[in-house]
């Protein structure tokens, strides 16, 4: 668990949203590994049953997902194989409770690499994703007061709202 310690900031629980305990979960690219790390592969296999259990835990009922783009370099975006690996082995019930999937921040490199994947996920899971372009336009989706965002996701949209 040790060599994941750096990352386990990737993931956090970011509050509630509408009636109940609607759950908000903050996953923040800026906290991934960069690909040129040495052992790599095994960090994102390890980091990646880490997400699975935690949000297992995490959520209860239905949930959305904030995955924070911004400050997170292109060698720290996971792969396609990554992605889809995380998607076909979360469980049904963590799939079907899934509610929202908000990509803030996109850059043109994850907007490509969603628009490339998207035929291999199903369509109501592409109802669901939309792109956010800033941490304004989130706040009007989601109460956003819980959500932990790094302070380099702040800079970069300080700096887009200039």
């Amino acid at each position: 668990m040790s060599v994941l310690e750096p990352f386990l900031r990737v993931l956090s629980h970011g509050g509630y949203y509408g009636d109940g305990m609607n759950d908000i979960i903050v996953f923040s690219s800026c906290y991934l590994p960069a690909n040129s790390l040495e052992n790599y592969q095994y960090v994102m296999d390890n980091l990646f049953r880490y997400v699975v259990g935690t949000l297992e835990l995490m959520v209860t009922e239905n949930y959305v997902i904030v995955y924070l783009c911004a400050g997170g370099q292109k060698d720290k975006v996971p792969g396609i194989g990554w992605l889809r690996e995380c998607y076909t082995t979360i469980d049904r019930r963590l799939r079907k409770n899934l509610k929202g999937f908000y990509v803030v921040h996109p850059t043109w490199y994850i907007k490509a690499l969603i628009t490339i994947i998207k035929p291999f996920i199903s369509s109501k899971f592409s109802r669901k994703l939309q792109f956010v372009d800033s941490l304004q336009d989130l706040s009007h989706l989601i109460p956003t007061e819980h959500v932990q965002i790094p302070d380099c996701v702040r800079q970069y949209d300080q700096k887009l709202s200039r």
